[in-house]
This record gives C-alpha cells, structure tokens and sequence, in this order.
C-alpha cells in the first residue's frame, strides 16, 4: 500500500534520534487525540507518541481504553429541563464517596456540552431519537438518563474513530507528527522545567525536545489478572510522573466495573458488560434467580459501582459460586441495542439469546492519579496529565459512570490551552538517563499478588505481604518494551499497596476487611517517589503546589 504525505512524514520523524515539538501527547486516547487536534488547531507542532501500532478500526484488538468504552458520554444538554450540571454535580458527589473535589468537579461538568458539542463539530457520530435528538439512557448513580451513546454500545469506537480523522488531518496539514510503536521512558528535565520526553521505537532510544509534555497514557488495570483494559494499559504514564517529580493521590481507589464476562480461567482482557445494560432493564441475579442488590441500596442494581461490585462479591463469598449473572430477559433487541456487547459474548462461545450472561467484577478504571490542577498542570512545570491517568478531583473515591469520556474530552481540551500559552518556552536540552538497572516483578506474579490481596477486599496482613514482595522485586536492566512495562507496573503497584495501607476504613473503591467502617472526615492521600522509595507527602501542601502553578 502507497504512504501517504503525512505516513511518509512519521516515517521521517520516526528514524530520527530526536524532533523537537511545541507539545508532546503520550497517549492516543480521547484525551490525548482531544488535546492534539486542539493544539494543533492553535498553531502548535504537536508529536503524538502512541504505544500501539497505528490505528485502524478493523484491527481485532485495539490499543486505548477509549475504544472499549461501551456506555457512554455523561453530559448535561442545555434544553433539558429534566437535568441541570448542579443534578449531575450531585451525583458524582454521592458516588465520588466523599472524596470529589466540587471546586474542580463543576467546572469540568460545566465544559462537557462544550466539549461534546466540539467532538460533534469533528465528526462523531451520536444515537438519536425520532424527533431527531440525541438518544439518552441511564446508568448506575445517575438520578436521570442523561448518557448520550454511538452505535448502541460502541460509543468509544465512534470517539477514537472520529478523532483519529481529525488528527489524520492534521498530520496531513503537517502540525501533527503520530509516532507509532513508540514507547516513552522517561521525562526529560532541565532547570526544574519539563524539556522533553525519552521514547524508544524498532529497539531504539528517541528523544523529542519540547516544553510541554501531556500525559494521556489511560490507566492500570493490567497490575491485575483479569481486566476490562487493553494490553497496554500497565500504568506507564504514573510511573513516568512520579520517577520526574510529580505527586500522585487516591491511589488506592481502583473500580472493579460489577459486568465483567466471567470466561473460566481467563486472563488479560476480558469483555465489559455495559452498565447501559442495566440502565435498560438487566438485573443482577444469583443462580438460584434471586436478586444480587435486593436490600443493599436504594437504588438497586443501579447503584454506584462500588456499591455493585460489592454486592456481586459478597454474594459469591457466601455461596462458593464462581459468578452471578446479568439477567437480560426483559430487554427487547438486545443483540441491536448491545451490538458490542452480543459480539463479546459470542466471542466467548456463549449466546445472549440464553438471556442469562455470565460476570464478576474486573479491574476497570484508576479513579486516583497524577495530581493535577483543573487544567491538567502538575507539579512539575510543563508536565500535564488528563484522563484516567489524572487526578482531578472529578471520580473522588468512586467514578460515575460514563464520566471518564466526559473528563478526557474536557481535560484533553484544556491542557490544549495550556500548551498553547507555554509555546514560547525556552527549552534546554537534556541527556536522557543511561541504561540503568530498576525493579521489575513478573508480570504474572505481580498480578497474582494484586488480584489475591489487593482487589476488591483488602485487609492488612495480605497488603503487608504484597508490599513484601513487591519490595523484593529483582532489579532489570530496562531494554524491551516489556521490562518498560513491568517496571512501570511494579512502581505503581508499590503506591497503590502503600495508599491501601494507609487508609485504615472502607470507602468507595477502597474496602478492607479488618476496617469496615468509614472515617467521619474524608481524607485525601498524597504520595511521591524520592530516592527510589515510595513515600506519603502532605495532600493540602501538594493541591496548593498545583494550584500556584496558575496564579
């Protein structure tokens, strides 16, 4: 097949040992792909370093969460008076269980119909109604429908779809250069600023020069056995942020989504069952057909996901059973409805026509994070994090469902802005580190730990005996992309099971069993890595360092 200009160009770029951009995105996700193109659009150079290959919808596994992301965008339209932001602030309050921030929390749901109503400007494509509106439905903690959808449940296919146009665009305009393949390893410093990033692509090291970095690298859900995430989501860009400076909080929050397919034996990623599904009518129920959620909340099987997944696990605990099940009988087409969903499962060697699909929860979603201000800054100056990897202050210590997208199209946009206003900055160019020996764990290993002690149960003498292990983590020489990988995952798993300790009460995401109660004051925990330790910094001291950034 004949390149195009814009291949060509990459190709070009890609040979060289180092480029120089005016921002670089790590990250091909929706808030990575959002903050390109805006930049882009702004006038800036911008170098898209992408881990995967390049994209292609027919590919059968994809690189980014964004693509797997089946419910939807929680969005609040203008003309419905059914909804308002302040309902839709409510709800990610009582979800967030006492740990979102509302001061950066409204203005990020405040941007969402901007931000969405730009992505339309772009080319997605969103169900609608007969009258021609945008189609809604509902999700777990959302008191109204107020979820907007593509392709029945293929709603992160048509954002990476549509993005990845744009940035096509772009690139063809030549204000874009994607690198593909390309694994970033270090951020480069240089008199306390951000001066570039170290990569390595086809078994070499890279550098690209640049005052800016944005990290859009998703999220951690592969320091598990089993996970809704791609491959490629092993915690790289938290391990990047804090070995450069920055602080990282709610580490500890991780959300089990409550539908994972259960597939006996199986590891790596698995298949979501929407939440959608529930939003339409599925219920949770035992094999015996009773309900999962009957008497643990209100709000039933549409209660927050922590809420859920507890449920699901509690009741597995006292039956022995190996899954419960999503009961989908009421649902008329389901299989045109959850087009995504019904592929899943039939991928899987099961039929939705059974009415009855097999799940447990599954690793899902970092609600913790970088640190950031509610422009995506760091503590790092010239270093930026949105998306999963972040954290804002919007998911607390629970997300609400389908506020992911919501956040990556926002953030992605802002830290546009903030690039742009950085673009004059003078770069001092930085000798990546050398080769150096880091602890990386077996992958497999590591996981085994993380899902026996450090999932949706937690208590201390399991968590003292992964912190244990991860401690003695036989130090590599980091030459592939997996040993990238794997160090990655060790560091960051380090900090989750440091948080978890830390935090002697059960809250959100966050449940330990020798701790069942909930602390009267909700707390944030704030941690940084100094000399190749893992260590708890102040939390207040750290969010007034990210928010002097902007004054």
């Amino acid at each position: 097949m004949a390149q195009t200009t814009w291949q060509r160009r990459a190709r070009r770029a890609a040979d060289r040992d180092e480029i120089r951009a005016d921002l670089v995105v790590v990250g091909a996700g929706v808030a990575g792909l959002t903050a390109a193109v805006s930049a882009a659009e702004a006038g800036l150079r911008v170098a898209v370093l992408n881990k995967g290959p390049a994209w292609r919808a027919d590919r059968a596994e994809q690189s980014t969460s964004t693509f797997y992301a089946q419910g939807g965008i929680a969005v609040v339209e203008p003309d419905n008076v059914e909804d308002s932001v302040d309902l839709h602030l409510a709800d990610t309050l009582a979800a967030g269980a006492g740990l979102t921030d509302p001061q950066t929390t409204r203005p990020i749901l405040a941007d969402g119909w901007s931000a969405v109503s730009g992505l339309i400007g772009w080319g997605a494509e969103f169900d609608r109604r007969t009258d021609g509106g945008l189609a809604r439905t509902r999700e777990g903690g959302h008191s109204v429908r107020r979820i907007i959808h593509a392709g029945g449940d293929a709603t992160g296919a048509q954002v990476q779809q549509a993005l990845g146009r744009r940035v096509r665009l772009a690139a063809e305009a030549g204000s874009v250069i994607c690198l593909d393949d390309a694994n970033a390893t270090e951020i480069l410093r240089a008199h306390g600023q951000t001066a570039g990033v170290g990569y390595r692509t086809r078994g070499r090291d890279r550098v690209v020069y640049t005052p800016t970095v944005l990290l859009a690298t998703g999220g951690a859900g592969h320091l598990y056995a089993a996970t809704t995430n791609p491959l490629g989501a092993t915690a790289d860009g938290v391990a990047l942020a804090l070995r450069a400076g920055a602080v990282v909080a709610d580490m500890e929050f991780i959300q089990f989504h409550p539908t994972m397919l259960y597939v006996p034996g199986a590891r790596g990623r698995r298949t979501l069952i929407s939440e959608a599904v529930r939003g339409e009518g599925g219920r949770l129920v035992a094999a015996d057909g009773t309900s999962v959620t009957a008497g643990v909340h209100p709000m039933g099987d549409l209660a927050p996901r922590d809420v859920v997944a507890n449920a699901v696990e509690a009741r597995l605990t006292d039956t022995g059973e190996s899954c419960v099940y999503l009961d989908v009988t009421s649902i008329p087409d389901f299989a045109a409805r959850f087009p995504t969903v019904t592929a899943g499962v039939a991928a899987a060697g099961l039929d939705v026509a059974r009415g009855l699909i097999p799940v447990v929860p599954g690793a899902h979603y970092l609600c913790g994070g970088v640190l950031t201000d509610v422009d995506g800054q760091t503590v790092v100056p010239g270093l930026l994090a949105a998306g999963e990897v972040a954290r804002t202050g919007l998911h607390g210590g629970n997300r609400l469902a389908s506020n992911s997208l919501l956040e990556g199209l926002v953030m992605g946009r802002r830290a546009a802005a903030v690039a742009v206003g950085r673009r004059d900055k003078r770069v001092v160019d930085a000798a990546p580190t050398a080769a150096r020996e880091i602890p990386a764990m077996n992958r497999e290993e590591l996981q085994d730990n993380m899902s026996r002690a450090v999932a949706l149960r937690r208590d201390a003498a399991g968590l003292g005996a992964v912190a244990a292990a991860l401690h003695g983590a036989p130090k590599r020489v980091v030459r592939a992309d997996a040993d990238v990988e794997d160090a990655a995952l060790t560091l960051t798993a380090q900090v989750v099971v440091a948080a978890a300790q830390a935090r002697t009460e059960s809250r959100g995401c966050h449940a330990r069993t020798d701790h069942p109660h909930t602390d009267p004051t909700a707390r944030t925990r704030c941690f940084g890595y100094m000399d190749g330790e893992i260590a708890e910094c102040d939390g207040s001291d750290a969010i007034t360092r990210v928010d002097a950034l902007v004054r």
